[in-house]
């Protein structure tokens, strides 16, 4: 087994013989303009990090179609290593990545570029690894690495004990015994608290509303900037976005509870013409509290699917932000093998709402003919990619 200095050295001369070819192929094309200048806008030079942020090295580059930001790194951009501070590299990419990581980001690695001449060291990525603890990778959705060479693939394996060993102990740290340190008792929740608490609690705090007012507050302004909550100040529509997704990742029990968790991953086996019968069956066996919220919910998002045409969100597009966050197992994470049944749940009670839930909404929403539905229809088509 290749012990991690001789890989790194492997990865050295693996860079260099790299380098070799491309500048051999370089030779054997013919002369060609030089690229046109980037189009990039130069940062602020009062920006804190402006002797990084000026090459251009990382941007981010808009949202992709479920809302996620896209954060890039092009190595082309890095200038050669006496010209750049790398721990204020590593500084910058912190800095600009603090700004999403609370919400579901991508990221995107463009290795084209890289040369012994402008690398980082693998100490420098060692340290890197290091310091992107759980708050970086809790919602880090994709990491896209584009134009890979043998290079990455030796540093693939360098760092494959350290990625195995991070897996190990995130995993100790979800399911495996508590730790050995005596950690103080946890602190009751407060009169006013509505994350992380149960829908219970919630009702008995605030005078027996069958809503939680987080959800009834959010969904009002989403639909027409209603009052009582004024998000205006923020100045940013995905706020309530972002705000009822994680009302609903931070219920203690799931919106759809764990008991029937397995009876929608059932939903495949189901023959597709019973398949609305069978989720009318699951939504009546749910406790009452959670029925009316879960119908106050979808009541909404099925009125914004019926104008899939203007905001792009259909049924399925919804199922596919909203599903895994109302429902989830009693233990370890959602895999991707259970994505499907459960996107497809969700996207039968959008599509069928008034089959699966009657054709009563709950109090305060109409499915048509309320006078600001068009105005929420044209906020949901920014919005809905957020959540």
């Amino acid at each position: 087994m290749t012990s991690p200095p001789d890989l790194e050295k492997l990865a050295e001369i693996e860079l260099q013989r790299e380098e070799e070819e491309e500048e051999e192929q370089q030779r054997r094309l013919p002369d060609r303009p030089p690229p046109p200048p980037s189009s990039t806008l130069s940062p602020d030079p009062s920006h804190p990090y402006y002797d990084v942020a000026r090459h251009g090295i990382i941007q981010v580059s808009g949202d992709d179609k479920y809302g996620r930001k896209l954060i890039i790194f092009s190595s082309c951009c890095l200038p050669p290593s006496h010209q750049l501070n790398h721990r204020r590299l590593l500084e910058y990419l912190k800095f600009t990545l603090d700004q999403y990581v609370e919400m579901d980001y991508i990221l995107v690695y463009f290795h084209y570029g890289l040369k012994s001449s402008n690398k980082p060291s693998l100490r420098w990525l060692r340290e890197a690894f290091g310091e992107f603890d759980r708050k970086y990778k809790k919602n880090l959705k994709t990491l896209y690495v584009v134009h890979p060479t043998n290079f990455i693939r030796i540093v693939w394996n360098i760092f494959k004990p350290l990625i195995r060993h991070d897996e190990k102990l995130r995993a100790a740290q979800d399911g495996g015994p508590p730790p050995s340190v005596k950690t103080p008792p946890a602190r009751p929740p407060l009169p006013t608290q509505q994350f992380g608490v149960s829908l219970q609690y919630i009702r008995e705090k605030n005078k027996a509303a069958v809503i939680p007012p987080v959800m009834s507050h959010t969904v009002a302004y989403l639909k027409d900037k209603g009052k009582p909550v004024n998000f205006d100040l923020y100045h940013d529509v995905h706020v309530p976005a972002v705000i009822l997704k994680t009302f609903l990742r931070e219920l203690p029990d799931p919106l759809l509870t764990f008991r029937v968790y397995n009876q929608i991953q059932d939903i495949l086996y189901v023959e597709s013409s019973l398949r609305v019968t069978r989720c009318k069956q699951i939504i009546e066996s749910l406790p009452e509290h959670n029925f009316i919220v879960l119908k106050y919910l979808l009541c909404f998002l099925h009125m914004v699917s019926q104008e899939s045409i203007t905001n792009k969100m259909s049924a399925s597009n919804l199922a596919c932000v909203f599903g895994v966050n109302l429902v989830w197992p009693r233990q370890g994470s959602i895999s991707l093998t259970a994505l499907t049944p459960i996107n497809i749940f969700t996207e039968i009670l959008i599509e069928h709402f008034h089959s699966v839930f009657g054709s009563r909404c709950p109090p305060g929403q109409k499915t048509r003919g309320d006078k600001n539905h068009h105005l929420m229809i044209n906020h949901m088509s920014f919005v809905a990619y957020s959540l």
